[in-house]
């Protein structure tokens, strides 16, 4: 099997036009070449709008008139999200697209002229270069289900971002005037009758004023039980010796009611996101795979097929491992060798989603938990947390990716070889 920057290089023919779009929001630049990286005709300026994206085509057109050729690829910047509509309108029309690094637009810009001049026409056209030397990678824009799964959950990471970014203001309020809430509640935003007492009676004052039977009153508004008494005794003896500041009480009570409604009101969307994300889960016909693995949730599992796409379009999990920025690098020179790290360059919230599986699942997944166990305890080369936990991740993504390649349920005699079950036992 060739080398996969050879296969672009190879991509690249004398029949070849290249294409490099310097994105922005209003204005983009076009520069044409050949494949020896010649210019074929002048820089092209266009709109991002329906005429724009025809004027880019036309152009492309007639130069491939003019210069006999019958293949087209166009590269450009990940550039926010506005390089998504014209990536969609050309791919539509049959255009090959293609995405570069800004990294090595910013490096590679002064070959030309040796200057470190930036202007949007000059790295429209260090674009195009780097496409014809093979130093870009395909685009995937999802398609079907996995285009909503993916949506669903870049909505899901804005909603929570909110959401946490909410609670850790309320608690700031709360750390202002009434620090010692937390003895009565570990937790304010976990149950219900602490949720009560921030909306009704939050500061030391409000719970005096009550006293214990009126905060008992308030906590059986939210608790219908018939306990609270003991917390409300709490909370009444804690406001005692509080201290919390005295001042702007009325101010501060409305900030905190306002957050809360908004609070609720994101709970209650996310709710609402996460169905969603089960219901397109299930369209997908790998959920039931997926879920079957002890330690994944619905969540999860939507969010790591929302980052990656159809898994059935990678040929091996290690193209997902580098997607999420899990493979290796090191920094040696002459007799100087540095440890390895992950590279960190691929998605970041996929690193994120298979951290958090991994998390759970060295919990409650027997083999995993041995696995991690192995992994810190063994002779040769033993990991801190932090390091066993990537590799737990990117066993994840071999075993999902096999689960569903050969659709196949989970079994836990054949989630590792021979020759690991030998090391592992051991080890033990």
């Amino acid at each position: 099997m060739k080398n996969l920057n050879v296969q672009k290089i190879e991509a690249i023919t004398l029949n070849t036009l290249v294409v490099g779009v310097d994105i922005a929001k209003e204005l983009q630049w076009a520069r044409f070449i050949d494949y020896r990286g010649l210019e074929l005709g002048k820089a092209l300026k266009f709109s991002n709008d329906k005429s724009g994206f025809n004027s880019i085509l036309t152009s492309m057109e007639i130069i491939c008139n003019n210069k006999k050729l019958d293949n087209i690829i166009v590269g450009m910047e990940p550039t926010g999200h506005y390089w998504k509509p014209l990536a969609n309108y050309l791919i539509l029309n049959g255009i090959t697209v293609v995405m570069v690094n800004p990294y090595h637009t910013k490096r590679a810009k002064e070959l030309d002229d040796n200057s470190q001049t930036k202007s949007d026409k000059k790295d429209a056209l260090t674009i195009a270069k780097l496409v014809r030397d093979g130093r870009y990678y395909e685009v995937y824009m999802p398609q079907d289900v996995f285009a909503e799964l993916r949506v669903l959950t870049n909505s899901r990471i804005s909603l929570m971002k909110r959401h946490n970014a909410l609670k850790n203001t309320i608690t700031a309020v709360m750390d202002e005037y009434f620090p010692e809430i937390t003895l009565a509640f570990k937790d304010l935003f976990k149950g219900k009758a602490s949720m009560q007492i921030l909306k009704t009676c939050p500061f030391p004052s409000q719970i005096l004023g009550l006293g214990v039977e009126g905060v008992l009153a308030e906590i059986k508004k939210a608790v219908k039980k018939t306990v609270g008494r003991k917390k409300a005794e709490q909370l009444v003896e804690t406001a005692k010796t509080s201290i919390g500041v005295g001042y702007g009480i009325a101010s501060a009570k409305l900030k905190l009611e306002l957050m809360i409604e908004e609070l609720e009101l994101l709970r209650g969307q996310l709710e609402k996101l996460e169905r969603a994300m089960g219901n397109a889960l299930d369209d997908t016909g790998f959920g039931h795979l997926v879920l079957g693995i002890p330690g994944i949730g619905v969540i999860s599992a939507a969010s790591f097929l929302g980052e990656i796409g159809d898994p059935m379009r990678f040929d091996d999990p290690r193209q997902i491992s580098k997607m999420a920025g899990y493979n290796l690098i090191e920094d040696s020179s002459g007799k100087n060798k540095s440890g390895t790290a992950i590279s960190k360059r691929g998605r970041k919230n996929l690193r994120n989603v298979l951290y958090q599986m991994a998390l759970t699942m060295v919990a409650v997944n027997n083999e995993m938990k041995e696995f991690y166990a192995y992994l810190k305890t063994r002779k040769d080369n033993p990991l801190k947390k932090k390091q066993a936990l990537v590799v737990i991740s990117k066993k994840i993504i071999t075993i999902i990716y096999n689960l569903i390649k050969k659709r196949e349920e989970y079994r836990a005699d054949l989630v590792f070889g021979e020759q690991r079950r030998a090391q592992m036992k051991q080890a033990a």
